[in-house]
């Protein structure tokens, strides 16, 4: 794009911003125990924070800083035509982006970085910490695990920093920044190189000229979507009255306060000393696997501003031996320390940390102690151990779609993210057949994922895998810690097949704190 026609992009924007700031609306006053329903999740730091009383938009506010160069083409057209036909997609995403958002908006604002960036993560997991692929990728920006351990994000039985707010989104604005100069400030390029990987990008400049944009790249298929489908979502944002389209407030308001725990700690501990309940601790630190903190850190829960100080008042007061609850156990013959762990459900790890071990030599009549869960499983309801325990996907729901012009089998089925063979089946039809306006469909299997509802939410995904070459269900099933016989039971194709085949399609229902590694 030439400079004049960014110039003039970037000026229309900046205006459309100035004629819709004005008419921001107040925030929502349902409670949920005195947090507000919006704010069930995260909220924005310290960091160049507006004042506790504001109610601005910052949906509103974003245009005001885009900086990516934006083209008008067929494939942003495409992309920005499904998003007009699908509203209720909008509300859904933005709703539950109201937790992180704000968070991720003055991060990238103290970095001097493009605003449109706010909305990669709705691209990339529908502003959803539990989002997972089948390529591994996890949390609201995606990370697969290599990617994630070269930028310090941790991931172990205990915790998993790439669904967490702080650690996640640290490692994707330096990836991003990284990025955008390793390709001289094209920021499109940089994109791009953040959904398909910067060999790939690098690769097709060199074949294509050193000149080249990515428009004249020929990349995979999703990353020639992914940056149109970015593009077009800023679009919108910029002006979504212009378009018949009414997007959710995301206020910009503090909604939570990092605590320094200084150590592990029991959630239960930490729920008795603020009055919160377990659910609403685990709701606003979704890397949490397990019953605790990590022993090894991060040493912090982020805390809903009103109980914070109740927390840091509690803990001073709090004497060390009561953050966990230990038991000392007494080495019988023929134990092991991975026999010791298993059957006490934690990790050789965690047992080697705690008792100052190095190797995995252990005697009969000694002692070790061992970190436990001072209340019983069912309280820490949305543990991974618990979560094992309730394998059902027990939010998910059949939904009832009415159709609406313009639609086909394939948008619905790629806004719900479902098959579109599923969503045909569902309903007595054909994957190409046409569908007639006002028609009532039925979506089977849709997980309530609103952070506005009350009560825990599902850590359970469920993902669509092809299989590759060498694939059996034996590898499937240890890839994502489900059993062969839970494969069998989803795909009805696969019951009674002794081999897998290339290409064939899985459908599996995985808990997304159970691909942590440890």
């Amino acid at each position: 794009m030439h400079d004049g026609t960014r110039i003039a992009f970037a000026t229309m924007v900046t205006a459309l911003w100035l004629c819709l700031a004005g008419s921001a609306g107040a925030s929502n006053s349902g409670l949920v125990e005195g947090i507000a329903d919006d704010a069930i999740g995260i909220a924005q730091p310290p960091v160049g924070a507006a004042p506790e009383n504001t109610t601005v938009d910052l949906l509103r506010q974003l245009p005001s800083g885009y900086g990516l160069p934006y083209r008008d083409t067929r494939a942003v057209a495409q992309e920005f035509d499904w998003l007009l036909r699908h509203p209720d997609y909008l509300e859904r995403v933005f709703t539950r982006a109201r937790p992180y958002l704000p968070y991720i908006y003055h991060e990238l604002q103290r970095r001097d970085m493009p605003m449109e960036l706010v909305l990669l993560p709705v691209v990339e997991s529908a502003y959803d910490p539990f989002a997972y692929s089948h390529g591994q990728a996890a949390g609201l920006w995606q990370f697969i695990p290599g990617t994630a351990t070269h930028f310090g994000v941790s991931q172990n039985w205990w915790y998993d920093g790439r669904r967490d707010l702080l650690d996640s989104t640290a490692a994707a604005i330096t990836y991003l920044d990284k990025l955008q100069r390793m390709f001289d400030g094209d920021w499109l390029l940089a994109i791009a190189a953040y959904n398909s990987g910067e060999g790939k990008v690098r690769r097709e400049l060199r074949r294509a000229g050193g000149d080249a944009t990515f428009w004249e790249l020929r990349l995979p298929r999703e990353t020639r979507a992914y940056v149109p489908r970015l593009l077009a979502l800023s679009r919108l944002v910029a002006a979504p009255g212009d378009f018949g389209i009414t997007l959710p407030e995301v206020i910009d308001t503090p909604q939570f306060e990092v605590v320094q725990t200084g150590g592990q700690l029991d959630l239960a501990v930490a729920a008795e000393l603020t009055g919160l309940s377990v659910d609403t601790l685990y709701r606003f630190n979704p890397g949490l696997n397990r019953w605790a903190t990590p022993p090894q850190g991060p040493h912090r829960l982020l805390i809903p501003a009103n109980y914070a100080g109740l927390l840091r008042d509690g803990l001073a007061e709090l004497p060390a031996a009561q953050r966990v609850t230990w038991k000392r156990y007494r080495i019988a013959p023929g134990d092991t320390l991975s026999s010791i762990a298993a059957a006490h459900r934690i990790t050789i790890e965690s047992l080697r940390d705690s008792n100052d071990l190095r190797g995995s030599m252990i005697r009969a009549g000694q002692y070790l102690m061992i970190p436990t869960a001072s209340r019983k499983s069912r309280d820490y309801r949305l543990s991974a151990s618990q979560r094992l325990q309730q394998r059902t996907v027990a939010t998910a729901r059949d939904v009832e779609y009415t159709v609406r012009p313009g639609d086909s089998l394939w948008t619905i089925a790629r806004g719900y993210g479902v098959d579109v063979r599923r969503l045909a089946s569902w309903n007595g039809m054909a994957p190409k057949d046409t569908l007639q306006a006002g028609r009532r469909l039925v979506i089977r299997d849709v997980v309530n994922d609103d952070p506005a509802v009350v009560g825990p939410p599902s850590t359970q995904r469920r993902i669509n895998y092809t299989v590759r070459r060498g694939d059996s269900l034996a590898r499937i099933s240890s890839k994502f810690s489900v059993s062969i016989a839970q494969i069998r039971k989803w795909n009805r194709n696969v019951a009674n097949q002794k081999y897998l085949y290339p290409g064939q399609k899985l459908v599996m229902y995985i808990d997304v704190t159970r691909q942590s590694g440890g």
